[in-house]
């Protein structure tokens, strides 16, 4: 049985002047999961050392020692906690492989899996796993299979026989179910989609700003894109690429209108931008849009932080690839997603445009 940590006793924390350390005693305090793997910590009156996340009584601060892994702990003579094992996989690792077991499971299923079956299939109670798949993934197993079928329809959209066989094909039961959210997933009517656009207008146009060439598009339904670059061709050529069978014509009076309301709100992000946006992308991307589009001029934020705001605090990689995908520039304003040290994260349109950007925003809030 492994000795339990002294009990803190209030009044007698020793605040500690390193921020390294006083940034780990604040996960420690927290039990932060997300701590686990970046150090560990050891008590010296018991000479155990454990993950941040152990959920052994909190000890006293003067009795806490920081490592950076477990072979320094081990070399300074401690030995792992019985507890929570930082020598082994940590619970958020077994989880991850879990929840990337069911992941698999729901991607080669021809029909959407029952919640109870995959739990079964993981060794967790439903509820459990449930909790857990949302807490990693972001969605829920019915959201991210429903996303999977989605994905599965755009691919074979271009090659099948017709909408309807590509539909049942993906594991939809019924048609109707994949019509209720085809707008949202696909940016336009499966048909349209899978003519590589046919039959679908969009209007753009290309103009300058001091960032360089801006491409501005849109569908009936709002702004598709607004994309950056040297060369306005390489704008337009990617959107042609985007959808090469779609009615692309320039905008009218009304339109160029809207471009220089958008070449406006990148100069000044404070003024904000009042147009609707056909965001599009599945239902992991939209969570993390929506949540930058929450994130207010002047201020940063990190990938950590975006994922905690979806409920998603282990799927940080997944947000970044989201920022990554984003079609619509500084409206969904993934340029004020930082990396956890405060360095700038590679940026779709350039880093220095990035940089431009944050750097703009940040004087305008200080005024």
């Amino acid at each position: 049985m492994t000795a339990a940590p002294d009990t803190e006793s209030p009044g007698t924390e020793t605040l500690d002047p390193r921020p390294l350390d006083a940034e780990r005693w604040d996960a420690l305090r927290r039990r932060d999961p997300t701590a686990d793997g970046r150090f560990v910590y050891a008590v010296r009156s018991t000479g155990v050392y454990c993950r941040p996340s152990c959920a052994a009584r909190p000890a006293r601060r003067e009795n806490v020692v920081f490592f950076a892994s477990n072979a320094e702990a081990e070399q300074a003579g401690f030995r792992p906690c019985k507890r929570c094992r930082p020598d082994g996989a940590s619970q958020a690792e077994r989880w991850a492989e879990l929840v990337a077991r069911a992941c698999r499971l729901i991607d080669e299923a021809e029909e959407a899996p029952a919640l109870g079956g995959l739990a079964e299939a993981v060794g967790m109670s439903p509820h459990h796993f449930h909790r857990v798949f949302k807490q990693l993934t972001g969605v829920t197993p019915r959201a991210y299979g429903a996303a999977c079928r989605a994905a599965r329809v755009a691919g074979s959209l271009p090659t099948s026989a017709s909408v309807t066989e590509a539909i049942y094909e993906a594991g939809y039961a019924s048609s109707g179910r994949f019509y209720e959210a085809a707008g949202a997933r696909l940016g336009m009517t499966p048909t349209a989609f899978r003519r590589g656009g046919q039959g679908e207008t969009i209007r753009f146009a290309v103009g300058a700003c001091s960032l360089g060439a801006i491409l501005v598009a849109a569908t009936g339904r709002g702004v598709c894109a607004i994309t950056l670059g040297e060369d306005p061709d390489a704008l337009v050529r990617d959107l042609q690429e985007r959808f090469p069978k779609a009615e692309l014509i320039g905008g009218d009076a009304a339109f160029e209108a809207m471009v220089a309301q958008v070449v406006g709100f990148v100069e000044a992000p404070g003024t904000g931008l009042d147009l609707p946006l056909d965001i599009g992308g599945t239902a992991f991307q939209q969570r993390v849009w929506q949540a930058l589009r929450a994130v207010p001029p002047g201020r940063t934020v990190t990938y950590t932080d975006i994922a905690r705001a979806i409920g998603a605090p282990a799927a940080v990689r997944a947000v970044g690839a989201a920022c990554g995908a984003n079609p619509i520039a500084v409206a969904i304003p993934c340029h004020r997603v930082v990396r956890t040290d405060g360095a700038l994260a590679g940026y779709r349109w350039g880093v220095e445009r990035k940089r431009a950007l944050l750097r703009r925003e940040s004087e305008e809030a200080s005024r």
